[in-house]
């Protein structure tokens, strides 16, 4: 097997080390020598898209919280209706450039789709500042879903307020679709609460994997 192969690294806001690494031709990023996403494990990623937009309609506004390696967003251009159009809040400015001159074979080139307008801004800020009924839909892939891995001010989002922000920020019926390395039965209460109705759903980290070892909770705001 290759070694792998530093390719770029920065500091995240906490102070973690956050890196991206290939290693024949693929990619994967780390925070603080722990893999936290690769171009080779994308089903879930893929999935969480085509749930969110599985009620979208024509001319639908989608934000996705958390840019990654790119796979959320083609998949949202895939499968979405014409005339959708996509914002990206992506915190790392680095993280964005990497995709642009690294991952331009992969899903970097989308970035220039003029369906997509990426924010280099924290998705907190976003979603909290937002007008009511921005979005139809709101994908949020950031850290490690519930439990934050790479931004510990990420976690406000799935707080009680960033929950309440979360419902406020999407239409009546809008659905948000919320990417989690494990299931929390805690969290489906939360949004529950926030007004939400919820569920989890079960996702393979790669199409041929044995099991579902990742978790999508979907919330659709209440009509």
């Amino acid at each position: 097997m290759k070694p792998s192969i530093l390719v770029a690294a920065t500091t995240t806001p906490d102070g973690a080390t956050l890196s991206l690494h290939r290693r024949d031709g693929q990619y994967q990023l780390r925070v603080g020598g722990l893999g936290l996403m690769s171009t080779t494990t994308t089903g879930s990623e893929m999935q969480l898209a085509e749930v969110a937009c599985e009620r979208l309609g024509a001319g639908g506004r989608v934000l996705i919280g958390g840019l990654g390696l790119g796979f959320t967003l083609r998949r949202v251009l895939e499968v979405a209706p014409a005339g959708v159009s996509v914002q990206i809040a992506e915190l790392m400015p680095e993280v964005v450039a990497w995709n642009r001159e690294h991952l331009r074979d992969f899903n970097g080139g989308l970035l220039d789709d003029s369906r997509v307008e990426v924010l280099v801004a924290d998705v907190v800020a976003v979603v909290t500042g937002a007008a009511p009924g921005s979005w139809d839909a709101v994908i949020i892939d950031v850290d490690n879903g519930p439990f934050a891995l790479v931004d510990h001010g990420s976690g406000r989002l799935y707080g009680a307020a960033g929950l309440r922000a979360v419902a406020r920020a999407l239409r009546a019926g809008g659905r948000a679709v919320f990417w989690s390395a494990a299931p929390d039965p805690a969290f489906v209460r939360r949004l529950a609460a926030a007004g939400f109705r919820a569920t989890a759903v079960a996702a393979k980290a790669y199409a041929t994997a044995k099991r579902r070892s990742h978790t999508l909770f979907v919330a659709d705001r209440q009509r």
